[in-house]
């Protein structure tokens, strides 16, 4: 087997599934859209001696032969073929008002709503998200913010044997429907209740001192970021490639936003077990979000 990679890209219509496909192509992806699955495996065979990296869009438009999908990934296996899935989600009210402003039926909609179509649509790819190897929500994302965070995973992605997405984000909004790991930093002293910190954030020096030189805070970060190398020697052994490591604080502007940078800082300064690497870029969902 050559060392081609493919990634598999589903997820929900309206997603962002397209513009997924787009900045991989343009990072130098061979991208197939709309295959069948049962194709994937003969696409595969081919492309291994051809193509370095390739990318293919599979999803519901593909009616019948989108039921194809689990045996296609089981042959994969059986031929050694490696692969990655890459889920494009969004909330169900996201994807209704992106349906409605481009005044598009959803694909399995028919003639009910398209609340509806979109429920089918989950069930149908209930099972393949479970074998996702990474999730992106899209719901609070702007086609700019999607397109960035697409190109921090994919630009360059074999500099590090683990790439860290370290996101950001307040409790009242919701925990990201695509994190892998959650830490909750709500035991740090709060700068909102103090008057000169509270129309600042996390990116602001006075924030990040005061949030870093917090009782406990430092001694917190040690010690996770012990505990987070030792996990990571297990994603090297599973295969993982990507992962997205949430951050909460209560709103999502201080005290998760300083931590998630800190965090980033420590993963990219360190050389792992066996010269492995890791490559982190923090991002922050609901900075600018205060309600």
């Amino acid at each position: 087997m050559s060392s081609s990679e493919v990634v598999l890209v589903t997820g929900m219509s309206g997603a962002g599934r397209s513009t997924v496909a787009h900045v991989m192509e343009d990072l130098g992806w061979y991208v197939v859209d709309n295959l069948p699955p049962a194709l994937l495996p003969n696409l595969c065979d081919l492309a291994a001696t051809t193509v370095t990296k390739y990318a293919v869009v599979i999803d519901v438009r593909g009616g019948q032969f989108f039921d194809e999908l689990n045996g296609a990934l089981a042959e994969l296996q059986k031929r050694g073929i490696a692969r990655r899935i890459l889920f494009v989600d969004a909330s169900d009210d996201v994807l209704v008002r992106r349906f409605e402003a481009t005044r598009r039926p959803h694909p399995l909609q028919g003639s009910d709503r398209i609340l509806d179509g979109i429920a089918k649509e989950r069930e149908r790819l209930r099972e393949v998200r479970s074998l996702a190897d990474l999730i992106v929500d899209s719901s609070a994302f702007n086609i700019h913010q999607l397109e960035k965070k697409i190109e921090e995973i994919f630009n360059s992605a074999g500099d590090a044997d683990l790439r860290v997405n370290v996101l950001s984000f307040g409790y009242k909004y919701g925990i990201p429907v695509d994190a892998d790991l959650v830490v909750d930093c709500r035991f740090i002293a709060n700068p909102h209740w103090v008057p000169e910190l509270r129309p600042l954030n996390g990116l602001d020096a006075p924030v990040s001192e005061a949030v870093l030189g917090s009782a406990n805070t430092q001694e917190f970060l040690d010690r996770y970021q012990s505990l987070f190398e030792t996990m990571a020697v297990g994603f090297f052994n599973e295969g993982r490639k990507y992962l997205t490591l949430a951050v909460g604080c209560t709103g999502g502007k201080h005290r998760s936003v300083a931590i998630a940078e800190e965090l980033s800082k420590r993963f990219n300064a360190k050389s792992l077990i066996g010269g492995r690497s890791i490559i982190a870029h923090p991002m922050h969902r609901d900075l600018g979000r205060e309600i």
